[in-house]
């Protein structure tokens, strides 16, 4: 049996149960992977900003070093469960272990067969980096923009329901207003709320967790 690591950068034990589910759900019967979820020791409970983003580096990079400690080895492959993929470039330099980030993956599935491709979120204070992101993999020539929901994102996070009517007000304005052939759903938290979003829609509504998985299940 193998195992897939879900480091989870901010301190939401719920947010990491979630992600764990949400990749146990995905995963197809006797794939030969169990899940492990890894919550970060501090920072903050869910990660809003750019400085939130860029001290989650650290404790990714710690979670890694405390779970190869407790295993007596590293996880067979690693999935980072924040949108701005903090911490990605410093796994790979410091690790050969197959490591794979919720902004990369997908913005690579969205992008795929030349689709345009948006993002809707609720954190107005990571849009730079989510831009920086696809900037970084050479897809800006694909991407419509990001739309962000109404109300604070921490609010928006403890109420489903809500927050899922407020993604997809921000998933229809990439679609009519910008012409994206694809949403992402940009946030780890999130993610319970795309799966929800997909049935409302022809075009892929594309859930982070969801994709870093499919990444995995290539190796």
């Amino acid at each position: 049996m193998k195992t897939l690591a879900i480091i989870n950068p901010n301190t939401s034990e719920k947010t990491t149960q979630m992600m764990v589910r949400i990749a146990q759900d995905f995963l197809p019967n006797q794939s030969g992977w169990e899940i492990e979820g890894v919550t970060a020791a501090s920072g903050p409970p869910m990660i809003i900003d750019e400085s939130a983003l860029k001290e989650s580096s650290v404790q990714v990079v710690q979670s890694l070093m405390e779970l190869r400690a407790r295993r007596n080895g590293p996880p067979d492959a690693l999935i980072i469960g924040a949108i701005g993929d903090p911490g990605l470039e410093e796994v790979r330099q410091l690790s050969d272990i197959p490591a794979f980030g919720l902004a990369e993956s997908a913005i690579l599935e969205a992008a795929k067969e030349g689709r345009t491709f948006g993002i809707a979120t609720t954190t107005p204070g990571l849009v730079a980096a989510m831009e920086q992101r696809v900037v970084a993999l050479g897809l800006d020539h694909q991407f419509t923009g990001i739309r962000l929901t109404t109300g604070d994102p921490q609010t928006l996070a403890a109420d489903p329901e809500l927050l899922s009517a407020r993604l997809r007000d921000s998933v229809e304005r990439c679609l009519e207003d910008d012409h994206a052939e694809a949403v992402i759903i940009g946030g780890g938290p999130l993610s319970e709320a795309a799966k929800t979003l997909q049935p409302f829609y022809v075009f892929p509504i594309i859930a982070p967790i969801e994709t870093a998985i499919q990444q995995v299940l290539r190796l």
